[in-house]
This record gives structure tokens, sequence and C-alpha cells, in this order.
């Protein structure tokens, strides 16, 4: 990981505009959000593919790809993809509790790649696809370490080594929209490149209230 001397000063506005409203769902990317709707952060890889596997949860009302957990403010693509920024790709995802938990949104994250891979997701490589999962609070975070333990549990005996996701507050990590291109990128490209695979073990239906 690149550290914050090392990393591109970035720019104090963002580079290009996004656009209003998710492709296929029709709602707004960047707000207004429903009241009573809850946010999720999360970073497995490419994120082309990653935002399609949260759109097609019922209960998501939208969701955003873009860029968190670094050090340059507003970056573009070309910027993360370096490593330098610290950057890794996110997909932020709106919610209905009432209709989808967070705990099934994290059962999605850790059944939608390998999380045991470092800065690797298949043919991906660099800072900018590791495992991320950014709480917007401390039930989120609970839940986040409390299921990182359990997939841990059920990888352990098929062979796989330690989980290296990490798990951070989003208030510390702002969140950056990456541009139009990356909005619903395999909807508007159906035969676009998805480079995630899970492991094809499953945590199964979560505990509880999560």
């Amino acid at each position: 990981m690149p550290t914050r001397e090392e990393a591109p000063a970035g720019r104090p506005a963002p580079a290009y505009e996004v656009p209003a409203a998710h492709a296929l769902l029709g709602t707004p990317l960047q707000g207004p959000y429903p009241e009573g709707h809850e946010v999720g952060d999360f970073a497995l890889g490419c994120f082309w593919g990653a935002e399609r596997r949260f759109w097609e949860v019922p209960g998501v009302w939208t969701t955003l790809t873009g860029f968190q957990g670094g050090f340059t403010p507003h970056p573009v693509d070309d910027e993360v993809r370096t490593g330098r920024t610290g950057h890794a790709e996110t997909v932020r995802v709106v919610f209905d509790p009432g209709m989808v938990s967070y705990g099934e949104l994290l059962r999605v994250f850790w059944e939608g790649h390998d999380p045991t891979q470092g800065f690797r997701q298949g043919n991906d490589l660099g800072t900018h696809v590791r495992s991320v999962v950014f709480t917007h609070s401390a039930a989120q975070h609970a839940a986040a370490e409390r299921t990182r333990a359990r997939y841990q549990e059920a990888l352990t005996p098929f062979g796989y080594g330690a989980i290296t996701t990490d798990i951070l507050p989003a208030g510390e990590h702002p969140f950056y929209p990456a541009s139009a291109l990356h909005q619903q990128y395999l909807y508007r490209n159906p035969s676009g490149y998805c480079g995630l695979g899970g492991t094809g073990i499953s945590l199964g239906a979560p505990p509880g209230p999560q």
C-alpha cells in the first residue's frame, strides 16, 4: 500500500459528472435516498461485476461504483489503477432494511469473491482490487467482523488461507463516485469483462438480526 506522501495530490472537486440515475433501476445514484434506507460500501475486486451482484438483490434500491479507502481526493480511474492513490474499487449499496438485511448483503459480499487473495481477484492485480467492508455504523461493523470469522471457519477446512479483508469505518474513508463509464457497466455492456469468482463455499442464511 502507498503512503499518504506517495499518493497523487488529487483535486478539490470531481473531474467529471456522474449520471443522475441508475441505468437499470432508474433511482438516483447520489440521492436523495428514501427515509429509512441504509447504505453499505463493499470492495471485492473489479466493481463492474461486483455492482451487478448487488443490484440483482431484491431490496437494493440503488448502486453506485466508486473509489474508497485511499488518500487522493477526487481520484480518476487511471490514477487509482496505478495503485498510488490507495483506493479500492468499491460499490455503494443503498438498501431497504425492511426487504433485505445487512447480513444478507454481507453474504453476497463474502460469497461473491475470494477474500483470501490479498491484492488480487482472478486476473486483476493491485491494491485497487483488494477486499474491504466500509461500515456506516457500529452494528454494521460488528456484523462484518462476526461474518468474517464465520466465513474463515467455513473456508479453512477446504485449504484456504487467512482472509485478508479489511473492515474500516466509512466515515474515515470518503467515497468518490467513479465516472459515467463505470456506472452500471455490465448492464450497458452485458458481455463485458467480469473477473470476479467466489470460492463456492456458502455461509447460508445469516443467523438472527444482522
